[in-house]
């Protein structure tokens, strides 16, 4: 208990300074705050359009599903986005990680606490204002299914989406510049995790693929579960057995971090560090 206590006062503290250092440059975040609403906006005129060819259903999907659909994947990013892959790259590359390496607290820890105070602030900056433009502009109903499940979904969606940062993070230490595993995990994290266009429209196979990687948990899935119903692949799961196959896959992402991580401390000692 003793612990678990010192752990979370720990990861308090760390999300407090995080989000007060953050708080000092919210202009960024001020301006981070149009690309969600311009986002949104073009899909709202590019489906439009393709609805108004007298389209009832397009993958199974109504026009106002569409538009909740986007709504929400825009919305979640601000909760789930990060860069622990760049913070962590940053520290191998110019020795700073030596720092880390010498404190009583693990590094993903102080990290992941980093994140959540930073992703508090990304909530009233970001989620809030645009969720009220949604609804009150756009008229778009942004209310979930089921509350609990879509929140729960969420964190999930965020601490896979941390993992997954961490791990090509930890590449610096046999690549040292991991800038273009970064930028090609953006692009290929956007399209695979249904932020262009719904999973539900690839190919089937494709579809298949994704159950075996991290990406449509990251954002897909908890659309999904917002919309209350989830269908990829020609399968059909309940929203309370897809955020259980989602936790089962963010464990693994996490145990796939804690290896490498565990193999990265072996290679920084081994040069003498």
């Amino acid at each position: 208990m003793k612990r678990i206590k010192h752990e979370t006062d720990v990861c308090v503290a760390v999300a407090v300074a995080t989000f007060k250092e953050y708080i000092a440059y919210r202009t960024h975040m001020l301006i981070s705050l149009f690309v969600g609403p311009c986002y949104f906006a073009v899909q709202y005129f590019v489906w439009g359009a393709v609805y108004s060819g007298g389209n009832g259903l397009i993958a199974g999907l109504e026009y106002t599903q569409m538009l909740r659909y986007f709504g929400i994947t825009a919305l979640i990013g601000y909760l789930t986005w990060g860069s622990a892959d760049w913070n962590l790259s940053m520290l191998i590359r110019t020795g700073r990680f030596l720092t880390f390496s010498l404190r009583p607290l693990h590094h993903r820890f102080y990290a992941l606490s980093q994140k959540i105070g930073h992703r508090i602030l990304a909530f009233f900056m970001e989620f809030v204002p645009c969720i009220l433009l949604f609804t009150l502009i756009f008229k778009v109903d942004m209310l979930p299914a089921n509350i609990g499940w879509f929140v729960l979904s969420v964190i999930l969606a965020s601490l896979m989406h941390f993992y997954v940062s961490y791990c090509i993070g930890l590449l610096s230490f046999w690549l040292v510049q991991a800038d273009g595993i970064r930028s090609a995990y953006g692009l290929i994290g956007t399209v695979f995790a249904g932020g262009i266009v719904p999973l539900i429209m690839f190919p089937h196979w494709l579809q298949v693929v994704q159950f075996f990687l991290p990406f449509q948990y990251t954002s897909y899935v908890p659309a999904m579960v917002f919309l209350g119903e989830y269908r990829l692949g020609n399968v059909e799961m309940s929203v309370p057995v897809i955020v259980g196959v989602q936790a089962l896959a963010t464990l693994v992402m996490f145990m796939i971090s804690e290896i490498m991580y565990r193999m990265a401390m072996k290679k920084f000692t081994a040069v003498g560090a």
